[in-house]
């Protein structure tokens, strides 16, 4: 049986909302609303159990000294933790952030890796780095069998202070997802299955200038 009330996110069949999305391009695809947008992150159970027996990220096993990287692209995520399976990858969180503080980290990013459209020189973006508290990649986003995509997804990487309010403050709800994802990891071995549900997820405007730039040059290119 494919329980899908497991979740309390909505979702819908894959193939249904692969039909609506974007299929190229930098797209950052997430479960949002007014008020929120839902990241996935999956840890060691040390720190998962804690953050859904407390509603926050900051336990004793938590490392704010090192840099934590957020995804709001649910199958992304899958594939970065195989489905839940690799080690220390085991406990899948849904973690529901406040709107603002969401759209705040995207605007602060910094790309990890030089960008010519961004920076005048390879000094420019270093003094940027190290000023940000907030790093940027887009990846190959992928499909359910972990193939790659001609879509990219968006990681940010948090540290510092930024990655103590996302710990902490600005964390509105810990959606526990293992249930969900043991659930819908048999049908995720084909691209086609009818019965994979994932979380409902859609096209969130805000990438910076510069991107939408390059988003717009690779949409006509594509035409």
């Amino acid at each position: 049986m494919n329980d899908i009330r497991i979740t309390p996110l909505p979702v819908q069949r894959h193939l249904e909302q692969c039909e609506r999305w974007p299929r190229n391009g930098r797209v950052i695809l997430a479960h949002h609303d007014a008020r929120s947008v839902v990241v996935y992150q999956a840890y060691r159970p040390a720190i998962g159990e804690y953050a859904i027996a407390h509603g926050r990220l900051d336990g004793p096993d938590f490392s704010l000294a090192r840099m934590s990287w957020i995804k709001p692209n649910f199958l992304w995520m899958m594939y970065r933790s195989g489905w839940g399976t690799k080690p220390g990858q085991e406990v899948t969180l849904g973690l529901r952030l406040r709107r603002a503080f969401f759209e705040r980290v995207v605007r602060e990013a910094v790309p990890s890796i030089f960008d010519p459209a961004r920076f005048a020189d390879r000094d420019a973006w270093q003094a940027a780095v190290g000023r940000s508290e907030v790093r940027l990649q887009w990846d190959p986003d992928h499909a359910p069998n972990g193939a790659k995509l001609e879509r990219r997804a968006i990681q940010l990487g948090l540290r510092g202070r930024t990655l103590a309010a996302f710990a902490h403050e600005e964390l509105l709800e810990v959606i526990d997802m293992r249930a969900f994802v043991d659930a819908q990891r048999p049908h995720a071995q084909h691209n086609q299955d009818p019965e994979l549900r994932t979380p409902e997820e859609h096209p969130l405007d805000l990438l910076p200038d510069d991107d939408r730039s390059l988003q717009k040059a690779t949409d006509e290119e594509t035409r």
